[in-house]
């Protein structure tokens, strides 16, 4: 199937969709609409392992789950396939991986790292479509400022939990 970014998808046609071998974008699916991205710079990139780093070493370390990248599909819903940057998946919730689809449901943890082309999707809509699907733990990185904001859910909504800044050098 063709993709036409007007048009709108069903959970099915999204992963059936000819995706163009194009290393400048990717496209995820929000809102039954898909939403061509920029590729991730060099230094979200960074960003993006320095994290999963220090996530892989300590969950592995403590038995307690799984930790994915990106593009792992995260199917929230038949109109919600984001691809987090990175996702992570407690012991007891290892059954919503699907080696085909991906993670079918809500992670118990989303990490997305703020790129100019993606501050609105990070903060706006992908949060309220995470808070909706009920992610339990969302964090938004954003290497400009330095920061790191910790969302949790509480009564279906997110609170702020903490926020953690880093000096410039």
């Amino acid at each position: 199937m063709k993709i036409k970014l007007d048009k709108k998808y069903t959970v099915e046609d999204y992963f059936e969709l000819e995706v163009p071998d194009d290393a400048t974008h990717y496209y995820e699916f929000l809102n039954s609409q898909l939403v061509r991205r920029n590729a991730p710079s060099g230094e979200h990139q960074h960003v993006q392992s320095e994290l999963l780093e220090r996530f892989f070493a300590y969950v592995a370390s403590k038995k307690l789950g799984k930790v994915y990248s990106s593009p792992t599909a995260v199917v929230l819903s038949n109109n919600d396939v984001p691809q987090p940057d990175i996702a992570s998946l407690k012991k007891d919730n290892l059954d919503k991986f699907d080696p085909t689809w991906g993670i079918k449901g809500a992670p118990d943890l989303i990490v997305e790292i703020i790129s100019p082309s993606s501050y609105r999707y990070d903060r706006v809509s992908k949060k309220e479509s995470y808070e909706k699907h009920g992610v339990k733990e969302y964090w938004l990185v954003d290497p400009n400022y330095k920061s790191i904001e910790v969302f949790v859910l509480k009564n279906n909504r997110y609170e702020l939990h903490g926020l953690a800044l880093r000096k410039k050098k």
